[in-house]
């Protein structure tokens, strides 16, 4: 039986949100964060610059909140283009 709660919980943690979070750094442009955000998301070029803005002014902007798989996924592909992006729970769960 505690195996069963075991692999419960690990599904559990799994299948809950995870958010991609990218973070400000000094060395890529606005305009290029932005069209990172359009390629890599599909997100309008009003919704990636609201995302670029976001991590301009706060240092940091959630820009995806899903699956964990496809978080990883997503936060490879922003590693891909040289933006620090990291995966967290997310908060509530």
């Amino acid at each position: 039986m505690p195996e069963t709660a075991i692999d419960t919980k690990t599904e559990a943690q799994l299948a809950s949100p995870w958010n991609v979070v990218v973070h400000n750094d000094p060395v890529n442009l606005m305009s290029y964060v932005t069209m990172v955000f359009q390629k890599v998301f599909g997100y309008s070029r009003d919704r990636a610059t609201r995302h670029m803005l976001e991590v301009h002014h706060l240092g940091r902007s959630i820009v995806w909140s899903g699956a964990r798989e496809q978080a990883e996924l997503y936060v490879q592909q922003l590693h891909s283009y040289l933006l620090q992006a990291t995966l967290e729970k997310s908060e509530g769960c």
